[in-house]
This record gives C-alpha cells, sequence and structure tokens, in this order.
C-alpha cells in the first residue's frame, strides 16, 4: 500500500490524516455501501474507528514544484509522445488555480489529470491532432508506435516501443518487425484477437440466439465457453506460426477441449485446457467453417439457414456482400415439426424472379454447410419436434432426449458458372 496506480498519480507523497479545522476543502470520497449490508459477526467485532476509519489524504510540502514534477511525468504517457515545458504549464496553472480555491492537494491534482484525460491530445491518435506547440522529434514514429499499440493492445505504447520511436530505430523494417512480434507475444494481444474475431467473423454476436433445449440438450454452458474460445485459440494459433491464408479454411488441426471434441466426435481429448489437435483427413473439422461457434452464430437457434450461412461466407471470406433483399420479399418460418427442410422452403422461395439471381449465388455455399445443425454439430437427418424416428440409444443415455429424427440432410449445391 498504496497501490501501483496511485504512486503514477502521486508517486512517493506521504499519505496522512487530513487536517480538519482549516480553510481548505477536504477531499472529496464517494461513500462505498455493501449490497448486502454488514454481517454483523464482522461488523460488531469491529471498533467506532474501524467502522468509520478517519479522512486521509495526499500531503505536500511544496504543492507546485511537485504537481509540475508529477504532472511532467505524466503528460509523456498520456500524451505517448515527449511532451515541451509550455505543454505542461497550463495544467500546472490549473493545480494552482484550485489550490487557491482552497481545494486540497489531492483533489486540485485530480482536477488536473480530469484536464489531461479530457484532452484532445489524449482522446485521438497525434496524426488526428493538430498541435500549436514546438514539433517534436520523429514525431511520425510516435504516432506509428501509437497505432501499432493500441492496434495490438488496444492501449497505450510501453517504454521499449516509446524508445523505439524517440531514438528513430523504429523506421527501420527489421526493428519493426521485431516489435510486432513482441506485442503481439505479450498477454495484452489477446484484446487484438478479441476484437477482431468479433468484429471480422462477427462472434460478438454468437450470443444472439439460444438452441432450442428440447431440440439440443447438450447445449450447455461449458459447450458453448468452448466453441467461442476455439474461434480465438484458432486465429492466435495461426499468427502464432505464421500459418497462410489457406489455413483459415483447411488447416489440417483443430484448438479443442474434452467437451468440444466431444462434440465434434474426436476421440483421445481429455481435460478443459484447450490444445492443438491434429485431425485426420476425412474429417469435416477444421478451419472457420467447421467451428461450432461459427455455426452457430450463422443459425438461428432452432434451424440452419443457408441464406445465413452463404451471406456470411460470401462477406466475411469472400469480400462479396450480398445485396438486400427486396423489401416485398418476406423471411422463412422455421418448420421444427419435421414436415419440410430447409431445402424445400427455399425451392419456393426462389421462385420469385426477384430472389433467384442472388440466391444462386447465396445458396450453394450456406447448403455445403448445411451437414452442420445449429450448435455446430455434424448430422445425417434434421432433428424434429414432430414425425420422426426415435435417435440412437448412445444419445438418450447422455442427455433427455425430446426430439426425433427427421428427414435426411442433403448438402450439395452448385455454383453458378
Amino acid at each position: 500500500w498504496p497501490p501501483e496506480i496511485h504512486k503514477r498519480l502521486f508517486g512517493e507523497l506521504p499519505i496522512a490524516k487530513f487536517a480538519a479545522g482549516g480553510d481548505a476543502i477536504p477531499p472529496r470520497r464517494s461513500e462505498v455501501r455493501s449490497i448486502g449490508g454488514y454481517l454483523p459477526s464482522i461488523h460488531f467485532d469491529l471498533t467506532p474507528q474501524e467502522r468509520k476509519p478517519p479522512l486521509e489524504t495526499v500531503q505536500s510540502a511544496q504543492p507546485e514544484a511537485d504537481a509540475k514534477k508529477m504532472l511532467t511525468a505524466f503528460l509523456p504517457k498520456a500524451f505517448r509522445r515527449p511532451v515541451a515545458a509550455e505543454e505542461v504549464e497550463p495544467y500546472v496553472a490549473l493545480v494552482t488555480k484550485r489550490l487557491a480555491a482552497k481545494d486540497c492537494f489531492e483533489d486540485a491534482m485530480r482536477r488536473a489529470y480530469v484536464a489531461v484525460l479530457t484532452s484532445p491530445e489524449f482522446l485521438f491518435h497525434p496524426a488526428d491532432v493538430t498541435r500549436e506547440a514546438a514539433p517534436v522529434a520523429n514525431a511520425k514514429l510516435f504516432t506509428l508506435a501509437s497505432r501499432l499499440s493500441y492496434w495490438l493492445w488496444n492501449g497505450p505504447p510501453d517504454d521499449a516501443l516509446l524508445a523505439a520511436a524517440r531514438d528513430g530505430s523504429l523506421q527501420r523494417p527489421v526493428v519493426l518487425h521485431r516489435e510486432v512480434d513482441r506485442l503481439l507475444a505479450d498477454a495484452r494481444s489477446e484484446r487484438f484477437i478479441r476484437d477482431f474475431a468479433d468484429q471480422w467473423l462477427d462472434l460478438r454476436r454468437v450470443n444472439e440466439t439460444v438452441p432450442d433445449p428440447q431440440l439440443y440438450p447438450e447445449y450447455r454452458f461449458l459447450l458453448h465457453e468452448g466453441m467461442v474460445a476455439e474461434t480465438r485459440a484458432f486465429l492466435r494459433e495461426l499468427i502464432a506460426t505464421d500459418a497462410p491464408v489457406t489455413a483459415l479454411v483447411r488447416p489440417g488441426f483443430a484448438m479443442l477441449n474434452q467437451r468440444l471434441a466431444e462434440h465434434y466426435g474426436i476421440a483421445g481429448v481429455n481435460g478443459v485446457e484447450l490444445r492443438r489437435v491434429a485431425l485426420p483427413p476425412e474429417s469435416p473439422r477444421g478451419g472457420l467453417l467447421g467451428q461450432a461457434a461459427i455455426l452457430k452464430l450463422t443459425a438461428n437457434g432452432t434451424t440452419t439457414t443457408p441464406v445465413k450461412r452463404g451471406v456470411w461466407v460470401m462477406d466475411r471470406l469472400l469480400n462479396e456482400p450480398a445485396p438486400p433483399p427486396p423489401p416485398s420479399v418476406g423471411s422463412i418460418d422455421p418448420d421444427t415439426r419435421g414436415a419440410t427442410t430447409v431445402r424445400e422452403q427455399l425451392d419456393k422461395h426462389r421462385s420469385d424472379a426477384s430472389c433467384a439471381a442472388c440466391h444462386a449465388k447465396i445458396d450453394p455455399a450456406g447448403f455445403a454447410l448445411e451437414s452442420f445443425d445449429p450448435i455446430g454439430g455434424f448430422r445425417k437427418r434434421y432433428r424434429s419436434t414432430g414425425k420422426g424416428d426415435a435417435p440412437p440409444e448412445k444419445d438418450r443415455t447422455v442427455w433427455k432426449v425430446n426430439y426425433k429424427l427427421g428427414p435426411a440432410v442433403d448438402a450439395s449445391g452448385a455454383l453458378p458458372e
């Protein structure tokens, strides 16, 4: 004590009891309340002083000098570049003004820090800000360092990256490549993996649908967590091994734990930790298109939607976004009773001339994934709440099964010439 974040703001200045009775305004404190109230056995064991500790604050014998010292150290970190003395002065003047208004030193400094953290120099990248102060040496390299760290870490550059910008070495390709590798090897790059997967692959939408528990009783928390983690771990593995772009669809491996491997029908994987598992050549898994998270977010929770999956493939993998449907054309309602298949419903839908041209491009990619159900399980027949056959005995011994096996899945399709 005090914690590291406090030291970044106030250095090694002492913390002492606030001297009441003077004209200084006490430091502002937010009262902390327990959601569930006090536990009597603990509360009554405390002395009155312990129940309401004395008000303490940061003490400074030379407030203006200490303010200048701390702000001079803080601004380069906040602005992610060297800071001229004249840039520090307005913030020091703010501290002086607040001290003259009888704020205590701690609150006066907090006002200055708030001003720094709401300034354009902090909120925007350097290239987006027009500066009137003296130009910064290697300004473009500091901009590069800032953009690089916010891209791969979603946070400010560290001292090593700033040092490479300061001495100019960051402009050398070998140094730039080394810094990129270093940033990617750091645990903070998980923020990049998460954001990249959420934005590019739409992984942030994976929770928008909830599979029907009657049709998919095996869908539980551990399976859901594993399928989402798989996609992120897969992207991390591709980056770490510098895999070719073809590995996005045919990598020859999958990132699995025991529950996910069971879901995929792959034996020999034990434990909750994801690890790289080689896939047999005949496996339908491997790559983004065989991952349960992708297959779930491109379904609707009850049935698969070849149109939705086809649009996803065209947009996210082929960079050929499909045009929006005509406003007068309705959606296809899922039939969980097993009376009609999705293909039969789409055949009727494509009879509309205004739909046929686009569906000829969209549907084949979606139907190629029709052997995967809404939670990414491989199937040969649709599940139904109505007509159909009883599922295999092995499925009924593991899960409480209330569904039937309906029509056979047809995953065939042909792309237009």
